[in-house]
């Protein structure tokens, strides 16, 4: 399933290893007090950054592929192209964002605004587009996508960067990730099911008000403390960083693992198991169950540390999707489980590696400064993720001889093939990276 923004905690620990401790915040509520009124003026506007996600990164590629009869190579190649500038432009908007708030937050919340007006209008466009045609409709899909994901982008990368500016210690970055994160995989299970009990109408007005009302919660949201102001820093500085360049492999092949079963989801739904009137069950229970295993994989680290339950998280993914590589038509029941198990491993997708970024940045010194450069180069490996996903999945199908709605044995394999079989392979490799750079040595990863 598609990777979402990653989450902004630290090691369990009250140390703060190299003397960068934000500490303090300040804003219109008086700080950050825990309260949940301060999780949820921060956390709403996660619910719909990741309501958005959804659709276009599963349901954008069938919905033009069986819609307006899209070919899947050059839908894949299209999809390659606008991700691939989107991914380019994220260490640029995270320098970008540094800069916006080294200013001030109302500079940072108009420009926000903004994006948030191109982003709605562009996410409605790409469903409904204005265009008919073959040609026509490439061009509109190609423009509105790349504005549609620059506009995510930099909303996103604002979002990431003003929580873990707010600092103070572990606990308190762990509480901030857990409201942004669990308000996030609540705006995903909306998104998993709206679109299909209520139409893509329905589903792109409600994402517009939920946007809306997540920049009115943050205007009001706690605040960083202002810092003096400091000689400015690279946007390529993060990449200095050797702990940062070993977890950012991590993060990609763990990522391309995940963003290929994504891409190609309801096309295993509909065509290899026959089962589209079920796609509402399949992708709540998976998105449910990663909301629920959240506490699960908290306690973990509280006990072995945020990169064996990350480890742990992985192995799961592999058995979840080795069961699945043995379904077929009808296995309703089979792939629900499929679904519980690899949401419960998305839950370790969705907070220990963000929770080991930030780590990296307080230890760096780079705390208050750099936020927005690291989430810049993290956004840039998310995108890239899904545009090796899409640009390298599709087009493999399309030569395999797959197509939507086939019946061909051969080309149903294929389709399995590519979203059980290709994922465990790259988790498998993940999962070796992460012990190499990360655990075998883990005082390599301490600057």
């Amino acid at each position: 399933m598609t990777p979402l923004p990653q989450a902004a905690a630290g090691h369990v620990t009250n140390a703060q290893p190299g003397g960068t401790n934000l500490g303090a915040v300040t804003g219109q509520d008086g700080g950050w007090r825990g309260r949940w009124q301060d999780g949820l003026r921060y956390g709403g506007l996660g619910l719909p950054l990741a309501f958005v996600a959804l659709p276009l990164y599963v349901l954008l590629p069938n919905h033009y592929a069986t819609e307006f009869g899209v070919p899947l190579a050059t839908l894949g190649a299209l999809l390659l192209g606008a991700r691939l500038l989107d991914a380019v432009a994220d260490p640029w908007i995270g320098a970008w964002a540094d800069r916006g708030f080294a200013r001030s937050t109302r500079y940072v919340l108009k420009w926000a605004a903004l994006a948030a007006l191109l982003l709605a209008l562009g996410f409605r466009g790409l469903f409904f587009p204005a265009v008919q045609g073959p040609q026509a409709l490439l061009w509109w899909c190609g423009a509105l996508l790349a504005l549609t994901y620059l506009s995510y982008s930099v909303l996103s990368v604002l979002h990431q960067a003003w929580g873990a500016r707010l600092g103070g210690d572990a606990a308190q970055r762990s509480r901030i990730v857990a409201w942004r994160e669990g308000l996030a995989l609540l705006g995903v299970l909306v998104a998993s099911v709206l679109p299909s009990l209520a139409g893509l109408g329905v589903a792109t007005t409600v994402f517009a008000l939920a946007l809306a009302v997540g920049l009115v919660l943050l205007t009001r949201a706690p605040r960083a403390r202002q810092l003096p102001a400091a000689a400015p820093l690279s946007w390529r500085a993060p990449l200095a960083s050797p702990a940062f360049r070993r977890l950012l492999v991590v993060y990609l092949a763990n990522g391309i693992a995940s963003a290929v079963p994504a891409t190609l989801v309801l096309f295993f739904i509909r065509d290899r198991l026959d089962a589209a009137a079920f796609e509402p069950l399949f992708l709540a229970s998976y998105f449910a169950a990663g909301a629920l295993a959240m506490p699960l994989w908290v306690r973990a680290v509280a006990r072995w540390g945020l990169a064996p339950p990350w480890l742990a998280g992985m192995a799961l993914a592999v058995l979840a999707f080795v069961w699945a590589a043995a379904l077929g038509p009808g296995d309703v029941a089979a792939y629900t489980a499929v679904c519980l198990a690899s949401g419960v491993a998305l839950g370790a997708d969705l907070a220990l590696p963000g929770a080991l970024l930030a780590g990296v940045i307080q230890r760096n010194g780079h705390g208050g400064r750099l936020e927005g450069a690291y989430f810049g180069w993290w956004n840039f490996a998310t995108k890239l993720n899904l545009a090796l996903a899409a640009g390298v999945a599709l087009p493999l199908l399309a030569w395999a001889g797959y197509t939507p709605g086939s019946r061909d044995a051969v080309a149903l394999q294929a389709l399995s093939n590519a979203y059980c079989l290709l994922p465990i392979a790259l988790k498998l490799l993940a999962a070796t990276l992460l012990w190499w750079f990360w655990l075998r040595r883990p005082e390599e990863n301490t600057a």
